[in-house]
């Protein structure tokens, strides 16, 4: 069986990941494709707009075989370790061959040429990447325009978000030595982060806000059908903001300091800063400068709820773990779940899976557990005990 892998949020679903699941089985041939997907986190550092059982079945309407949970130790982490840690599961399935992703410009020799070098730093290239730094650019874009300047083919490659998180896919698909190919596809509608509802192809950020707008009418046309009916009940997360500026609170500043990205004393700034300002969005707003971005410190934020370091971030990539299987299609079941059982993580369908679980990875595991149950406590829903939805 030859599987494409796609890897996503569906933060919610929309037209826009109905195209790229179409064109992705159109394009690679796979007999399977599988998502792994960010599970009641995101990599934005707050709580997902539909629990991830609910997104999960989602995928697998619109065309999605199966969808694995990308653990929560990943999801919540800036974009390199998110693709590495989405690219390790998919890479643990021998069938695993293909994997498809938007993106704004590029084929795949462009994306394997600036993985090259971005994976190959130069003493140049390091210098370059601390200079930016110190003017307050993100890693992963002083990265990506510290290796355009390089070659100037790369600058409209290394230019927008889609493109940078495909390098890093393809880079992380070196680094586990995987033989599966990229395949990029042109992304059609919306930006990543544009906040104005289009027509037909909205991104998900401006579906977030349409819905809380009620703007129902206008999202109604950018998201599937069964997507739709899900959005119009979609739980409140605003509690989350409560437990956000706690955890700021009462962390000590020394544990602040062991989350990843929390550096050069942005612990300190973050527990002078919670002491005055008990609204989450407010807070955020305090802590954030040219140099600290707001994603990055909601993401420290989220680790903080979590009880998540990076010493437990950088041990999971490490250790061999587990496929949490979210949803699966009933008609791909058969010749499916063989496959998966073939990957060298256990796979999980069940609750009492969970003793295939090796002593190593069960520290992330337990991260998941708690993520779905601060997902269910701060939205007043029962969680969904760990059962595989065949859809």
């Amino acid at each position: 069986m030859k599987i494409c892998g796609i890897i996503c949020e569906y933060n919610p679903f929309h037209n826009g990941h109905a195209y790229l699941i179409e064109q992705a089985k159109r394009k690679s041939g796979c007999e399977a494709l599988v998502c792994v997907m960010s599970g009641c986190f995101t990599q934005r550092g707050e709580p997902a707009f539909l629990d991830k059982y609910t997104r999960a079945r989602h995928a697998v309407l619109a065309g999605a075989d199966a969808v694995i949970e990308l653990p929560a130790v990943f999801a919540c982490a800036p974009a390199e370790i998110f693709a590495k840690g989405a690219v390790k599961i998919l890479s643990s399935i021998p069938a695993f061959s293909c994997l498809a992703f938007g993106c704004e410009s590029g084929d795949a020799e462009a994306f394997r040429t600036a993985a090259g070098q971005l994976a190959n730093e130069s003493k140049d290239m390091r210098a370059s990447i601390r200079e930016k730094l110190k003017k307050g650019v993100s890693l992963i874009r002083a990265r990506s325009e510290a290796a355009a300047e390089t070659g100037a083919e790369l600058i409209p490659l290394l230019s927008s978000p889609n493109n940078i998180l495909g390098v890093e896919y393809q880079k992380a698909l070196l680094f586990f030595g995987s033989g599966a190919q990229v395949l990029p596809v042109l992304r059609t509608g919306g930006g990543h982060a544009d906040a104005e509802l289009a027509k037909n192809y909205s991104s998900a950020t401006a579906i977030r806000e349409g819905v809380r707008q009620g703007k129902l009418r206008a999202v109604k046309k950018n998201v599937p059908e069964f997507v739709f009916e899900d959005l119009k009940t979609a739980p409140d997360t605003s509690a989350y903001g409560t437990l956000a500026v706690y955890a700021a609170l009462t962390r000590p500043a020394e544990e602040l300091k062991g989350i990843l990205d929390c550096t050069e004393g942005l612990e300190n700034r973050i527990k002078a800063l919670a002491k005055g300002n008990p609204d989450y969005d407010g807070l955020v707003a305090k802590i954030t400068t040219k140099r600290y971005i707001s994603s990055r410190i909601r993401r420290i934020l989220a680790s903080a709820v979590l009880g998540i370091d990076e010493a437990l971030v950088r041990r999971s990539l490490k250790n061999k773990l587990y496929c949490n299987v979210l949803a699966v299609k009933k008609e791909s079941a058969e010749a499916l779940l063989p496959e998966l059982a073939r990957s060298d993580f256990p796979v999980l369908l069940r609750r009492s899976d969970e003793r295939n679980i090796s002593a190593r990875a069960l520290a992330c595991y337990e991260k998941d557990l708690l993520a779905e149950d601060v997902y269910s406590f701060i939205t007043r829903t029962p969680a969904r005990g760990g059962r595989t939805v065949f859809v």
